[in-house]
């Protein structure tokens, strides 16, 4: 894996993934603030808990939660933060990644989060054990994830330990992200911190597992060549169907695999070859 030297503090390209996932995450911020008219913290508003995740309110059928949870973002502070971070952690990886690659680790980090939140809820309730808490609310799951692919990758690279002027390696830097979530685990907020090592479990998963262009593209390509792989059926059924339905009026038509026909010649050669 490539190793870099210290990285100077300053910020990186605002394009791509990068800019796509900040203005996202932005734009909902903001349509959520003009909608309650209200700098509160979201959780505190009953309107808003539905687009938290909640595991308990997902497995009786609030599947959208999945997809609304990490849109919504706590107090202007809190949103500053997470939006710096993510411009950080997502420019530095766009620097090295296609954009296809970055996003596909940032989503897959937020919904390992939301696995790992329903899981700890399962065995919690399997056990006989009662977690409180409020939902999971916005893309600290995502960041984690990206934060723990420059670990794995570049661990090598010097960030500044904000607010303090001393540089960290990544990996490190990655180190006291998982210890203060797994001492959180020994708190109240046990669903939040399990919930954010399932996110960096995740983006250690993709990183191994994704290919160099990410899991999109992939599908995409899998998803063509099916789709392209059932009109050649198609069309090679509707072929028999035809030269079935000629013989049956007395001619000979033979079709090849792509619906073009041929004359009897070729047909006699392709036979005697086949």
């Amino acid at each position: 894996m490539p190793r870099f030297g210290a990285t100077p503090f300053a910020f990186p390209d605002f394009r791509g993934a990068t800019r796509r996932l900040v203005l996202w995450n932005l734009a909902a911020y903001f349509a959520l603030l003009l909608l309650l008219h209200t700098a509160l913290p979201l959780w505190a508003i009953p309107v808003l808990n539905p687009l938290g995740f909640a595991p308990g309110a997902f497995l009786h059928g609030s599947y959208w939660q999945l997809f609304t949870y990490s849109f919504v973002h706590l107090g202007i502070f809190n949103t500053l933060f997470e939006l710096l971070s993510l411009f950080f952690v997502a420019g530095f990886l766009e620097n090295f990644h296609r954009p296809e690659w970055v996003t596909g680790l940032y989503f897959s980090s937020v919904l390992g989060t939301a696995v790992a939140s329903i899981a700890i809820y399962l065995c919690s309730h399997a056990l006989g054990y009662s977690l409180s808490g409020n939902p999971l609310l916005g893309c600290f799951g995502g960041i984690f994830g990206l934060l723990v692919a420059i670990g794995a990758l570049y661990g090598e690279t010097q960030f500044m330990l904000f607010p303090l002027p001393i540089g960290i390696k990544a990996r490190y830097l990655v180190v006291i992200y998982v210890l203060v979530a797994i001492a959180m685990l020994f708190g109240e907020q046990k669903v939040y911190a399990f919930a954010q090592l399932g996110g960096a479990l995740v983006g250690l998963l993709f990183i191994h597992m994704a290919p160099g262009r990410g899991f999109t593209p992939r599908f995409s390509e899998l998803w063509f060549g099916a789709r392209n792989r059932y009109y050649r059926w198609k069309r090679r059924r509707a072929a028999r169907k035809f030269e079935v339905y000629m013989r049956s009026h007395g001619r000979n038509v033979h079709l090849d695999g792509q619906g073009r026909q041929i004359d009897d010649d070729d047909a006699n050669d392709r036979s005697r070859w086949n």
